[in-house]
């Protein structure tokens, strides 16, 4: 049986011990938790526990993708809408945000869980027993539960600054009605943890659920994105950026476990489309790119729900879907044409209710043709339609870190240290490799790779690129410009990179000559007798006085760059204003903490211009 179907509900004795509230702790009986940590089978089903946190809706569809939205690769909305996910996205959230609340609630009592079998563990004599089998699955587990743990603080972290750390089960007579800790304590202490017990974990294709499991792999490379968020920036009270004046020794911290899982554990980059559709088609290989992957059960999860490409519900069986997150055209033209990662992760099509493809846009009240989707998702791939009224749950899984991560960690991180060595070349290569057909590595990965390998600053910024690219739709890269200390800085660059696509495109459309730099001011597309979708011109601005003769030949032509024009304000108001908080210099991308942990009288909503 696979993990994703154990996890779906909470083992019975956990659930009796747990609390609600990690604040009104209750008594713990000291029988059932011997009991259960007595033998493998009860640990690992209490362990289990712990990842049933991430099929709430604080996980499936906030946390994972939602509240990761308006990077300069993943757009959402803000400024025109009310519900609670706008106004994070407009970074507007007060401390009665649901989703907020819904956030802190989950995580902590996904804390909660990991406390209790840390703790249960630890006390446990099966954990030293003399069978061998025995105290490794129980040492592994121990690790599963420091592992999320720290991913759960890591998260909090990146979206309240400082918060309580609670490190004890719940148990009659502990106050958890503890004061903020600082952040890079907490980092320091959950990675000093994974440190600790890495080298008793089991690697992925050693334990039952495989990469569906909190895995060696995982940790080691948990233990390098946690300590860049230590060595990198972080959003101080008095709205100043600033990093730890220790910061290096945790970039030597990354170096380190990412080029000791690369040493023990080192596999090939597969082709980049399979490692997407093994998660629409419910395959997960081990020893391949996704190190672990967030297992949902069919009726659980909102991939491709609210991020992938866009189905409409209608005259079909697989149900509705949208996507929450538009890529903006910048980031699809950032791309090298022969960038095989480009039209795996933006897709300029979605499905309609008839079950065929069309251009992004057609249809309805839709009319921004510039709302490419991810396209690394869709209940589309699936092949098993859910069903004509399904929305929600379709099952696909999440992937929560992969290995070209960890190779480009390795990469930023020995820059970092050492400046642009062979060794940080050869990682950047190695993801490099996979985006491009071998005829074209000499350009595209050698030459390339050589041209921004003069110097630390140039090496970094390719980091930068490489990231974006690689991890497009995969919600991480708001933390990456956190802790980067770059949040506005590529906020006011894509801005104005929009402004001049729409103005370009406009000049043209007004006739101006097209050179063989412009892009697309208009789309031509078209679809096949079985309903698949083909562009003309994604790469280049056809003349206008070819556009007659191509609609003549059976091609549509839609607005596509020039939608981002607007006559009476001269660009979209998306461009203007979905951004407009992230590019006044500092971000605020701290929010918060939720009322009802305010109204404890322990904490409080200090600094930030929160007011207290």
């Amino acid at each position: 049986m696979k993990l994703r179907n154990i996890f779906t509900v909470i083992a019975a004795l956990a659930t009796v011990t747990a609390c609600d509230d990690f604040l009104d702790p209750k008594s713990l009986s000291t029988f059932d938790t011997n009991y259960v940590f007595s033998n493998v089978e009860d640990a690992r089903k209490t362990v289990s526990g712990i990842y049933t946190h991430f099929s709430q809706d604080a996980f499936t569809s906030r946390l994972s993708n939602n509240m990761a939205g308006n990077t300069d690769i993943e757009h959402s909305g803000g400024w025109n809408g009310s519900g609670a996910r706008y106004e994070i996205w407009d970074l507007n959230a007060t401390s009665a945000n649901a989703d907020l609340s819904i956030l802190w609630t989950f995580a902590y009592r996904a804390i909660r869980d990991a406390n209790i079998c840390i703790e249960g563990i630890k006390a446990s004599s099966a954990l030293n027993s003399s069978n061998a089998a025995t105290s490794r699955e129980m040492y592994h587990l121990l690790g599963e539960a420091y592992t999320l743990r720290a991913y759960w603080y890591s998260m909090l972290i990146y979206y309240f600054g400082d918060v309580p750390f609670i490190k004890d089960a719940p148990k009659a007579g502990n106050d958890f009605s503890l004061p903020k800790e600082d952040r890079n304590v907490i980092l320091s202490a959950v990675i000093q943890d994974m440190i600790d017990i890495e080298e008793k974990m089991m690697w992925a294709d050693q334990v039952t659920y495989g990469i569906e499991q909190v895995n060696r792999e995982y940790t080691l490379g948990m233990i390098a994105r946690l300590a860049l968020q230590r060595g990198g920036y972080y959003l101080k009270p008095d709205m100043t950026m600033a990093r730890e004046g220790d910061y290096l020794d945790y970039y030597q911290i990354a170096r380190t476990y990412t080029a000791k899982l690369m040493s023990l554990k080192d596999r090939a980059l597969t082709d980049f489309k399979t490692v997407f559709m093994n998660q629409n088609k419910f395959i997960s290989p081990t020893n391949s790119d996704i190190l672990f992957e967030i297992p949902f059960s069919l009726g659980r999860g909102d991939v491709g729900w609210n991020i992938g490409i866009t189905v409409v519900a209608g005259n079909h069986n697989y149900g509705g879907g949208n996507n929450y997150m538009a890529i903006p055209p910048t980031y699809f033209y950032s791309f090298d044409t022969l960038d095989v990662r480009r039209d795996v992760t933006c897709a300029l099509y979605r499905v309609n209710k008839d079950f065929q493809e069309e251009f992004v846009g057609m249809g309805g009240a839709a009319t921004d043709y510039t709302n490419i989707s991810q396209g690394k998702w869709s209940r589309y791939f699936l092949d098993t339609p859910p069903g004509p009224s399904t929305a929600k749950g379709t099952g696909i899984n999440w992937p929560m870190l992969r290995y070209a991560d960890v190779i480009l960690m390795f990469a930023e991180a020995e820059n970092e240290i050492n400046g642009p060595t062979g060794e940080a070349q050869s990682a950047l290569k190695r993801v490099r490799q996979r985006a491009f057909p071998s005829s074209a590595w000499p350009a595209q990965v050698d030459a390339y790779v050589a041209s921004v390998s003069g110097g630390k600053d140039a090496f970094f910024k390719a980091i930068v690129n490489e990231r974006a690219w690689e991890f497009g739709g995969e919600m991480i890269r708001k933390y990456e410009l956190i802790r980067w200390g770059i949040y506005s800085d590529k906020m006011n660059e894509t801005v104005q990179g929009l402004k001049a696509m729409a103005d370009r495109a406009y000049a043209i459309d007004q006739g101006a000559a097209v050179t063989t730099s412009d892009r697309p001011h208009y789309i031509f597309w078209k679809r096949n007798a079985s309903g698949k979708f083909t562009v003309l011109n994604v790469n280049k601005a056809i003349p206008n006085s070819q556009h007659a003769a191509l609609e003549a030949a059976g091609w549509t032509k839609t607005s596509f760059l020039l939608s981002m024009h607007d006559n009476t304000l001269t660009y979209k108001e998306w461009i203007t204003r979905d951004w407009a908080k992230y590019t006044n210099g500092t971000v605020r991308y701290i929010f918060p903490i939720p009322a009802a942990e305010i109204a404890t009288g322990v904490l409080s909503n200090d600094g930030y211009g929160f007011g207290g």
